[in-house]
């Protein structure tokens, strides 16, 4: 099914609001994000061969995304790869400065990007990097500069700007148009914000547009990412900033159902090919939503709730060929299961 949207795309031109479209055929909500991230990558693979314009030398913009935990950071990013056809590779900063052998942990990532690519070193240097947790890599409270995280950071600066790096001792993968995308919760970053705007832009003119000004005052700048914790020089690979909001009830009620890969339409999928059609009613949808909302991790929780609500059902239909449809109202009642008659 994730295919099709993608093949559709084929013959047409990418432009931002048709890579915001594709996004919406996979993730619910998050608009502003998708903009901001659309344009991102429109400008980006536009640029490709073009390091010049003229006298103008062209820069690479690599992403920084903000926002809660399961709130569809990689998501976004697996969803653009496909838009851009291109190959996609994910790490997990964490790892990284887990790892005494930062540099090599690095080319490990490049090679599996290469491998994503088939081998082919010009596909591999056109693919995206997703980085997550790139906020777990500030030094904790009390500890000195040079800590593992800053020293992750510094490992990571030269291949986002762009060079050579040897994989092995064969072949040669060039990352200057490799997009790299960090993301993380940067739980605390909305206190130094909060600061920080207290001297943000302020309308003196009726005519100002407030939507414009409210924006300028609530994006994250270079300096609140400073106090956060990232240094200077890795904040500044980073320039394009998207904020991920966190997800309400009504919105997790939407990732289940409206997606073309949603969860329900993947299990409708595998009780079709048991002969059964499968139907579950909003209510169980509401149930389920309030449930994986009070567990604060986003839509992370919803397919285990999910699984567990379907697993009785999914056990007893393989056995029983006469069940020819299963109706769900409510995560506390017990599913109707139609037979033939």
């Amino acid at each position: 099914m994730q295919n099709s949207g993608s093949e559709q795309m084929q013959g047409k031109k990418l432009t931002p609001s048709a890579i915001a479209g594709y996004l919406d055929q996979y993730v619910v909500g998050q608009d502003e994000a998708k903009k901001v991230l659309s344009v991102a990558v429109y400008s980006h693979y536009r640029k490709q061969g073009r390091q010049r314009l003229g006298d103008v030398e062209v820069a690479k913009s690599n992403i920084l995304l903000i926002g809660p935990t399961g709130t569809g950071k990689t998501l976004l990013c697996e969803t653009l790869s496909r838009v851009a056809r291109v190959p996609f590779v994910t790490a997990n900063a964490t790892s990284l400065a887990q790892s005494k052998y930062v540099n090599e942990e690095i080319e490990a990532l490049l090679l599996r990007l290469l491998e994503k690519a088939g081998g082919d070193v010009a596909k591999a240097q056109r693919g995206i990097v997703f980085i997550d947790e790139i906020d777990k890599l500030k030094a904790s409270e009390g500890e000195q500069r040079g800590t593992s995280g800053e020293r992750v950071q510094h490992a990571l600066l030269k291949i986002m700007e762009g060079a050579p790096v040897r994989l092995g001792s064969a072949q040669t993968i060039d990352t200057t148009n490799i997009l790299f995308i960090c993301a993380g919760a940067f739980v605390g970053l909305e206190d130094i914000t909060a600061a920080s705007h207290a001297f943000g832009f302020i309308s003196v003119d009726k005519h100002d547009d407030q939507q414009i000004l409210d924006r300028l005052n609530s994006r994250v700048k270079p300096t609140d990412l400073f106090k956060f914790g990232l240094i200077p020089e890795f904040a500044g690979r980073l320039p394009i900033i998207a904020n991920l909001q966190n997800l309400s009830k009504e919105l997790l009620v939407k990732i289940m159902v409206e997606p073309r890969n949603s969860i329900y339409n993947q299990f409708r999928e595998a009780f079709r090919e048991e002969g059964v059609e499968l139907h579950i009613e909003l209510a169980a949808f509401q149930q389920i939503a309030e449930m994986a909302f009070e567990y604060k991790v986003g839509a992370r929780s919803l397919r285990g709730i999910f699984e567990e609500m379907l697993t009785p059902v999914m056990f007893l239909v393989p056995d029983h060929p006469e069940i020819r449809r299963v109706v769900i109202k409510s995560l506390f009642e017990e599913p109707s299961l139609i037979t033939l008659s």
